[in-house]
Parts: C-alpha cells; structure tokens; sequence
C-alpha cells in the first residue's frame, strides 16, 4: 500500500488546471517512468492535480509528484470501464490516490455493484470521488449519491449525449447550475482560451489531457493537416 497524499481542500484545485497524464495500449508513451516524468512536468508548468490511469501508475506518481493524484482504473472499452467496481476503487486508494474518478453514468456496473456503493467504500477509505458523466441527469444523480466532484469526462462518448468535436460547455455551465459540488470540464479542451471558456462557463476546474500530454496523437494530427 503506497502512502496517500491527503484528500486536498477542493478550493484548492478551484479556477486550476488538472493535466491528465495517459496514454492508450499501445503507444509508446504508455510506460510508467514516462507517464511520472509526464507528471512531474506538469507540476513543473502549474498543474494543480494529475490525473493518472492503472494502480501501477497511480503509486509512482503519488511518489514522485507533491500534487493531489486523481486515480482511474480502465479495464476493457466497452461499458462502464472507467473504475467500474469497489474492488477498482479501493486499489487505486491502496495505491495513493487522493480522488479516485469512476463512471458515474446510467449503464450498469459489471458487479452489479451502484456507484453509491463505490462513493462509500472511497469515503470510508478517506479518499474522494470524481464522478465521470455524460449528461446533466447523470451528473444530478452522482451528486445526489455523494460524489465530491462531477466531471464531464464522458460527454461525447457515453451513450444519451451528443457526438461533438468541440468542449460541452453547455453541459458544464447546466450542471454549474444544478449541482452544490464543483464541476469540473473535461473532453476536448485543446487550447487555454477553450480552458478559459470552461471556467466562464461554470466549472471549477479544467481537465485537459491529449492537447499537453498525448505527442503520438498530436503528431498525428499534423500530418493529416498536411496530407493533400
């Protein structure tokens, strides 16, 4: 069991930048050392958090990094795989998470377990919890259940919320409406002035990820922009 950093006061990530520090099976980021050297550079340049995939990841960073650690735990891509159980939950904890982030949207959770269920166990462990959503009900209902944070993570993706290519602001600046815990935008956010606009628009804090940390996907993106 790696030490945890204490759950931090969420004023503390208020008006922030969280830098998600991942990379997808098969990339040639997707290596531990890397991912904590990630990490450290994104505490080097301001970040208020890292959010950080896998229990093997989560206890490197939490050791290398004076920032709260937001642990995640993808297991399969279909479903709820974003921490879809307890027994998720509770690993990324042992391992040093400070927030543990898990789906927090309507599709059933393979154990059968309920995400208040999980909300439970993460509290008990004296851990918080960062519920991932979709839509303005599912964030309605992770409040409801006790999570700390609602993130618009899954907007985009999950199912009953649209396709899009730009940040759901409008879902960020609705749940800002509905809910009394912070919400933080996340999906999408590839330069400052969109992370600006999130903030305008309601959230708490900002999550952006493939824009600072994903160099095979960006790379990619430029050539296409220069293939005829």
């Amino acid at each position: 069991m790696t030490p945890r950093r204490p759950a931090p006061p969420l004023a503390a990530l208020t008006g922030r930048l969280i830098v998600s520090c991942q990379a997808p099976p098969g990339d040639p980021m997707r290596d531990p050392g890397t991912l904590v050297r990630l990490a450290r550079s994104a505490q080097a340049g301001g970040a208020a958090a890292v959010r950080v995939n896998e229990p093997e990841v989560v206890a490197a960073t939490a050791a290398a990094v004076d920032l709260p650690v937001i642990g995640l735990w993808k297991d399969g891509d279909t479903g709820v795989y974003i921490t879809p159980t307890v027994r998720h939950a509770l690993a990324l904890v042992d391992a040093g998470a400070a927030i543990v982030a898990a789906d927090a949207t309507a599709c059933p959770r393979p154990d059968g377990s309920t995400f208040a269920d999980l909300v439970a166990a993460v509290h008990a462990s004296g851990a918080l919890v960062m519920a991932d959503v979709a839509t303005l009900d599912e964030g309605r209902e992770a409040a409801a259940q006790g999570a700390d944070l609602v993130s618009t993570t899954l907007s985009g993706y999950a199912p009953g919320s649209p396709r899009q290519t730009l940040p759901d602001l409008e879902l960020v600046a609705a749940l800002a409406r509905s809910v009394e815990v912070p919400v933080v935008a996340e999906g999408r956010i590839a330069t400052p002035d969109q992370a600006a606009a999130a903030l305008a628009a309601g959230a708490t804090s900002v999550v952006v990820g493939t824009a600072i940390t994903a160099p095979t996907a960006l790379t990619r993106l430029f050539a296409a922009g220069l293939t005829p």
